[in-house]
C-alpha cells in the first residue's frame, strides 16, 4: 500500500517576509511567515517548507532567529533551506527547531556535502532541492539551475537526482522552473520519470493552481507530496478544501 500523499505549503522568504513570483521572477509580498506558518498548521497542512530564496545570492546564512520563531508556533514537520553550505549551520538550524534542512546550490558545488549531512543528521533530515528547466540545444533536456534559478549548470536533472539518492539524501524537492507560479499544472512527465526511477520520495513543486492539478499529480505520478505557495498564500485554494477534493477524487491524503 502506498503512503498517504502530503500537501506542503512553501514559504519563500526574502528580507523576513513571504514572497511569491512567477518563473522565479517578479516577486510580490505574500505576508508574515510566522502568521502564515501558524495558519497552515491550523488548517491541516502536513508539512511546511521555508526557503530563504536570496540567502545564496547575498552570501549569507539563513535567518536562524526566524526559524526559531516559526518553529515555536508549529506542530508539524518543517523544512528549512537557503544558504546552508556546511554541517555546522545545518545543525544550528535543526537545533533552532527545523525537522529537515534543504540544500541546492551547495550540493551542486560540493556533492559530498549531501553525504556529510546524512551521516551527521540522518538521511531523513536531508532534502536536496533541484530547480530544473527545459533547455534546447541539440535536443531538449532538463538541466539543473542554482543560485535561486539564476545560473544554469552542466548537470542534467535525471542523472543528478540519481546521484543525490546515491549520496544519501532522504528526499528530493523537484521544482520545475517552467511551471513555477504559472498555476497551469505540475511537470508530470519529469516527475513521473523520477518518482519511478528513484526509491526516495519526490516532492513536486511548480505549477499547482487547482485541485485538479494535484489530482493529476498523485494519479499520474508516484510523487509523495505536492508543494505550492501562491494558491495557499492568497487564499485561492485553502488546504482543507484541497484535501477534501483529493479525497473525493480517490487520493489517499493525511487527515
Amino acid at each position: 500500500m502506498s503512503l498517504k500523499k502530503r500537501i506542503i505549503p512553501c514559504l519563500d522568504i526574502k528580507d523576513g517576509r513571504t514572497v511569491k513570483g512567477i518563473n522565479f521572477v517578479g516577486l510580490r509580498d505574500a505576508g508574515d511567515p510566522v502568521e502564515l506558518a501558524k495558519q497552515y498548521a491550523a488548517q491541516g497542512a502536513d508539512e511546511l517548507c521555508f526557503l530563504d530564496i536570496t540567502a545564496t545570492i547575498e552570501k549569507r546564512d539563513t535567518l536562524v532567529p526566524l526559524v526559531r520563531e516559526i518553529a515555536a508556533v508549529l506542530n508539524i514537520p518543517f523544512t528549512v533551506g537557503g544558504g546552508i553550505n556546511d554541517v555546522a549551520l545545518a545543525k544550528e538550524i535543526i537545533k533552532a527547531g527545523a525537522d529537515k534542512i534543504a540544500i541546492n546550490s551547495a550540493a551542486v558545488k560540493r556533492p559530498e556535502l549531501i553525504s556529510e549531512l546524512a551521516a551527521e543528521l540522518g538521511s531523513q533530515c536531508v532534502v536536496v532541492a533541484v530547480d530544473t528547466k527545459r533547455v534546447r540545444n541539440i535536443r531538449t533536456i532538463n538541466k539543473v539551475f542554482i543560485a535561486g534559478g539564476r545560473v544554469e549548470t552542466e548537470l542534467e536533472t535525471i542523472p543528478w537526482c540519481q546521484e543525490i539518492e546515491r549520496l544519501g539524501a532522504g528526499e528530493i524537492l523537484l521544482t520545475s522552473m517552467d511551471h513555477d507560479g504559472t498555476k497551469n499544472g505540475f511537470a508530470l512527465e519529469l516527475t513521473d520519470t523520477l518518482s519511478r526511477t528513484l526509491s526516495i520520495p519526490i516532492i513536486a513543486s511548480g505549477g499547482g493552481g487547482t485541485s485538479a492539478h494535484f489530482v493529476d499529480l498523485f494519479k499520474d505520478t508516484e510523487a509523495s507530496a505536492g508543494l505550492a505557495a501562491s494558491i495557499f498564500h492568497f487564499g485561492e485554494l485553502p488546504v482543507p478544501e484541497l484535501k477534501k477534493q483529493l479525497i473525493t477524487a480517490g487520493v489517499a491524503v493525511r487527515n
